[in-house]
């Protein structure tokens, strides 16, 4: 089968070496990314500045479920560019309560809290957890706990990584923020275990994805919920890369029937055109919030809740989250059938999906690397596993023709 998208040939050197050369130059070392410069994106792909057309499985770490670019939610960013878009919260504005209204309603949610980034609403909900703790279940002052697990990724703040298992993650960055303990992801008798009376929260996430994309057993979500709740303990559940349809639920917490007491979403609550997060909540537990105590100065912008409005409607109304769920399967069954000595594990929910290779394969990059040239784009993550997320508007034509060179490269 073909979709007519060019091979990648080697760009035009002084071109992609300027825009290298310029990074190197003047941009801190963070990152290590593919040798690759994209200038523009529709749908599931993206071009190069060399032209060259590349179906996108990585959807920049699922911020872009909704596709690169989606004409309605850059027709909302446009509209409200034009009006109003920062009033800060010193002053009411017209899209932040129907924004409210329209996340609340869709996600059974009864009180929101609007951030930026996804680490901004993890601290936001470390933050509140900590002060429900004080407040309410009594915990004396100084001495709260929460419960992390193992692999965790949430961020890149100081508190984050302290309770990070990546020593990549936490090398050079101490001392660090005190009150958490970590167990063994998936393993929920040991987090049962881990609570204690000054216990507050558990975090954790459905799915963890940076980790490799690693799925917990099915029931860990139920007992971890059951624990919380028979322990009075706030269940906080992270679904930055997990919701607004990457699983082929709306949010992944509905694959067990059970409901947070703070939900955690961004990336693409914008369709990934304007930094917006969120922490969703009941009325209890956010209620702790006072006047002052805690806020942000873009958060709940006009321009981001215009956006995030029109995001969570193109979702709905494409189908985008059915076509997740029946398309993960598509592509999922069909890695599975790839004969490769290579292949360790396939594993994922709708189109959130690790290939874990063997580490006598030689790395997962050098992989990543082959599909590049074969106008496939997806990334590495801890060495051995390729992360595959493309944007839910992906076609059944459009999975077969990336099960092909996948094919050709695992063999």
């Amino acid at each position: 089968m073909s979709l007519d998208i060019a091979p990648a040939v080697p760009a035009a050197a002084a071109r992609r070496t300027d825009f290298a050369a310029l990074e190197a130059e003047y941009g801190a070392r963070n990152y290590k990314p593919f040798e690759v410069v994209l200038t523009r994106g529709e749908g599931v792909f993206v071009w190069d500045v060399d032209g060259v057309r590349y179906l996108d499985c990585l959807s920049a770490y699922s911020a872009v479920n909704q596709g690169h670019c989606h004409p309605r939610i850059i027709e909302a960013l446009t509209a409200q560019a034009q009006r109003l878009t920062l009033t800060s919260r010193a002053f009411r504005n017209d899209q932040l309560g129907l924004f409210y209204e329209e996340i609340c309603q869709l996600t059974g949610s009864h009180a929101v809290l609007p951030m930026n980034t996804g680490a901004e609403a993890v601290e936001s909900a470390l933050k509140v957890a900590r002060k429900w703790g004080y407040e309410v279940k009594g915990v004396p002052s100084g001495l709260a706990e929460i419960v992390v697990c193992d692999g965790n990724f949430h961020g890149r703040t100081v508190s984050v990584v302290s309770f990070s298992t990546d020593p990549t993650a936490r090398s050079g960055f101490g001392p660090f923020t005190p009150g958490f303990r970590v167990v063994p992801f998936g393993d929920a008798a040991a987090l049962e275990a881990a609570i204690g009376p000054n216990t507050v929260a558990v975090l954790i996430e459905p799915i963890q994805g940076e980790a490799g994309v690693i799925v917990p057993p099915r029931g860990y979500l139920a007992r971890v919920r059951e624990a919380c709740t028979r322990q009075d303990v706030i269940l906080i559940l992270d679904e930055i890369q997990t919701g607004l349809g990457r699983t082929g639920a709306l949010l992944a917490e509905a694959h067990e029937g059970v409901e947070a007491d703070l939900t955690l979403v961004g990336k693409a609550l914008s369709g990934g055109v304007h930094p917006v997060s969120a922490v969703l909540s009941n009325r209890e537990v956010l209620g702790v919030l006072n006047p002052g105590e805690h806020g942000s100065t873009f958060g709940g912008n006009p321009l981001a809740c215009a956006v995030a409005r029109m995001a969570l409607k193109v979702l709905v109304d494409e189908g985008m989250i059915e076509n997740a769920a029946r398309q993960g399967r598509r592509l999922m069954e069909g890695l599975r059938q790839i004969a490769s000595d290579h292949v360790r594990e396939v594993r994922g929910r709708g189109l959130m999906i690790g290939l874990e290779l063997h580490p006598e394969a030689g790395g997962a990059r050098r992989f990543g690397e082959a599909l590049k040239a074969r106008g496939l784009l997806c990334k590495e993550t801890h060495d051995h596993t390729l992360r595959i997320a493309p944007p839910l508007v992906i076609t059944s034509d459009q999975v077969d023709w990336a099960l092909e060179q996948f094919a050709a490269v695992l063999a």
